[in-house]
Formats: structure tokens, sequence, C-alpha cells
């Protein structure tokens, strides 16, 4: 339990770090993009930081006014709105006349107990005293260039001449008329050698180099279908830079780009600003039973779809014990558990019986596999929250991790499974918006909801 407890530790620490930072540059951002405008700032107490969101922000939400209670709303969002003692008419009726000052509240929230506010105004708004939720589950993510990109990095699908064929053609289009550096994968690098205008692509050495890609990668160009996007996520363990993913592959819910119109689609991102969608990852940890002191482990696994537990070969029903941070969520008896990001619900899960989401929706999915209990549906769960999966000691065989279908990793009784959310997405970039292009992937790719329109020749009421 201390080496559990350890690890939720970290994980907390992880996402405050990655948080604080975020928060910094945003602070940053703000500040300068207030000097820009040379845009008068009313002070409330002393929130200076907040009303600098409030201006640049999209999401701006009209701030409270002060009353005599002198809250400033650092903390929280605050009531102001008063009730009149008596109400207005000739004949107030006694029940209304007894009612007074509305009560004075405050909001205050947070992440695994990280209660100071900071998000607020991302997520809800004030107005006389009632709360109403902002609009920014409606807004689309755009991504404007503030200097021209000048390295792309290009994953393409293995043992494909359609796909060799289009990426040594892009890659001379991008060097020769738009001035880009391109990075390749190793082996493709040796493939493009025996192309002499293509003899200047640089790729990476060791997982040294390939670690610090995304401080000279300004963009991604996938060349395949969504396995590709995978090995492109994979790639990075820390920021992604943004992924145009150009559909040369069986099914596309991530690959909204035509290859046949690399250009005009090219041009639409290296010009900006171009929609984004944000796609969240699963940050995975393996903890083992023999980890009494120390976590015994790798380094933390990041998945883009899914991380499935099974049973492997055994012929025992998988038996896992599931906690939701502090909270017992249940027993897993059956074949397995699928725990996965919105983005792969079309994938697995899809296929377990789980519902398909929007990707941008913010939540992780909890999907059992063929469990021996009909009353066992899936989950959704906020994004914010930590799994931890456990076998149990009085289990009768040992379970199987897969993440994104690889990495497949043995779990023995004692072992546990800690996933939360990851705090660096990929983004991918859009075609149309997030909507359209899920909308359209589903559609096309799964012939979702497609019948027969009924007949006008049957019976009328």
């Amino acid at each position: 339990m201390r080496t559990v407890a350890k690890a939720l530790r970290q994980v907390a620490e992880g996402k405050a770090a990655a948080q604080a930072e975020a928060a910094e540059w945003k602070r940053k951002y703000e500040l300068e993009t207030a000097q820009k405008q040379q845009t008068r700032i009313k002070d409330c107490g002393t929130c200076t930081d907040d009303n600098l969101g409030k201006m640049t922000s999209q999401l701006s939400l009209e701030a409270p006014a002060s009353d005599q209670t002198g809250c400033c709303g650092n903390h929280g969002i605050c009531s102001h709105e008063v009730l009149q003692d008596e109400v207005p008419g000739p004949n107030p009726r006694p029940s209304l006349s007894m009612v007074g000052r509305k009560a004075s509240f405050r909001l205050s929230w947070g992440c695994n107990g990280n209660k100071n506010g900071q998000h607020k105004h991302d997520f809800v708004s004030f107005e006389k005293g009632d709360i109403t939720t902002a609009e920014r589950s409606s807004k689309q993510i755009l991504l404007k260039w503030e200097s021209r990109p000048q390295t792309v990095l290009f994953i393409t699908k293995p043992n494909s001449n359609s796909v060799r064929v289009l990426c040594a053609e892009m890659v001379r289009w991008l060097k020769e008329h738009k001035n880009i550096n391109v990075f390749v994968e190793p082996w493709v690098s040796k493939e493009l050698l025996t192309d002499d205008s293509n003899n200047t692509v640089q790729t990476w050495d060791n997982d040294d180099d390939k670690k610090m890609l995304h401080k000279k990668v300004d963009l991604i160009v996938t060349l395949g279908g969504d396995g590709t996007v995978l090995w492109a996520a994979s790639l990075f363990k820390g920021p992604v830079p943004p992924v145009v993913a150009f559909a040369m592959g069986s099914l596309g819910f991530m690959t909204p780009f035509p290859s046949e119109q690399y250009r005009d689609c090219l041009d639409n991102v290296l010009k900006g600003p171009f929609s984004i969608t944000l796609r969240n990852r699963l940050q995975c940890h393996v903890i083992r039973d023999a980890a009494k002191d120390e976590i015994v482990t790798e380094e933390p696994i990041l998945v883009l779809n899914e991380v499935t537990i099974d049973r492997g070969i055994s012929s025992y029903l998988t038996y896992l014990e599931c906690y939701c941070d502090s909270s017992f969520v249940t027993c897993v008896q059956g074949d397995g558990l699928i725990i996965s990001t919105t983005s792969g619900s079309t994938a697995y899960s899809l296929a377990a019986g789980g519902s398909m989401v929007h990707p941008q929706v913010p939540g992780i999915l909890f999907t059992p596999i063929c469990p021996h209990s009909l009353s066992f549906r899936p989950l959704i769960l906020p994004e914010y929250v930590t799994l931890r999966i456990q076998v149990p000691y009085n289990s009768r065989g040992h379970a199987w991790a897969s993440f994104d279908g690889k990495d497949r990793k043995q779990l023995a009784p004692g072992d546990a499974l800690i996933c939360s959310i990851s705090p660096w997405p990929v983004p991918t970039a859009c075609l149309v918006d997030s909507t359209t292009d899920f909308l359209r992937s589903i559609h096309e790719g799964l012939h979702w909801n497609l019948r027969k329109t009924q007949t006008l020749d049957g019976p009328r009421d």
C-alpha cells in the first residue's frame, strides 16, 4: 500500500507541475497581450491576474460586482445579488414577505484536492447570484502560428509502395517550394537516400536525440491509418507537435486529410489558423508487489487509445479490484477490462460494448470485456480521476496488460496498474472541425445507422 500511495503521489505531483508550468506560460502570454492591446483594466481588489485572463481569453466571463462584504473572488466565485426585504406591490403575500437577503456563496474546487480555484473561469459563470456553465465545450480550438513553421517530421506506414512514393513526392515539394526542413525515421531515411533530391532529410541516431524531437519539430505529417497516428504519438513522451494525418489506411477515425489534395491541405496548415482536436492520452504506471519501498517500474507508458487488462492464455476468469481515487469501484470477473480515452472509444472499447464518445469530451471510459454479470455496464468517468486496477492476492491466475495493442506486461497477484490522464495531449489537425470530422469518420468508417429509407406506399394514418 505504501508503494501504491507513493505512485499516486507521484502522479499528482506530475499533474501539478504541468499545470503550474502551463499557468505560468498563460500568465506571461496574457501580460504580453494586455500590453500590446493597451487596454485599461479595472481593478477588483488584488485580482489583477484574473482580470487579465478575463480580458484576453475567449471564454472571458463578466466579473461579479463587489459588495459590502469586501470579497474580491480570489479563491472562488462569490454571490452578491441581494433580494429585497419586501416584495413590491400593495399586498405582498406573507410567505414572500418573509424572504430576506439571498445568502452569499463562494465556489472553489480543483482536481484531486487542489482547491485553489485556478481554472474557475473556464467552467462556470456567475450572473446575479445564479450559476451557469460557460460555453467552453462549444468552442472549437484554433491553432495560429506566431512564427513560420520550419521543420516537419514525417511518419509513414511501412511496407507500402504507394506511401513510399507519396512520401518522397511530399518531401521534395516541401523542400523546394516551402523551404521546410524534413525529419524522418531512420529506416525511411535509408529509403529516401535512393532519390538524389531527398538526400538532405534529417533523422535521429539514438534515443537521446529522439527525446528532443519536440523541441525541433513544428509539425508532424503521418501517411497511413490510425495505427500510424498511434505510432507517431508514442514517439513523444512529453509535448506533442500538431499532427496532420493523411488517410492511407483501412479505417480513418483520426486521419481526415485526403492524400490526393496534400498540397492544398499543407498550404492551409502552414498558413494557419486551423482547427485542432486535443486528444487526451492515458499515463500508465505498472506497480509490482515486490516493490516494498521503492517503485520498481519503467518510465510511464503513454497510450492514445486504451490500456487493456485481460486473462491472456489462462483458462480462469480475470479477477481485478478497481479503485477510482480513494473510492472502491467494483471487482471485475470476466475476460478483462478496457480503460480507454475518448479518442479510443471507437476502437476496442466500442467492440466490447462501450459507447462512441466525441474525442473532445473530457472523460475516461471504463468498459468490461465479457463480464460474468448481466448488470455490469460500461462507465464514463471524469478526466481528473486516477484509476487503480489491482490483481488481488486470491486471484486464481495472472493478468496481462497491453498498451495501445503492444508492450504486453504480465500482472501477478499483488501487482497494480495506475492510470490517469496525461498532461500532454496529442493535437491533431482537423479538415473542417472536430465535430464534422468525428461524424464523418463514424459515417464512412462504420456506416453508422445506415439503412434504407422507409417507403411511402405503406399504410397511412
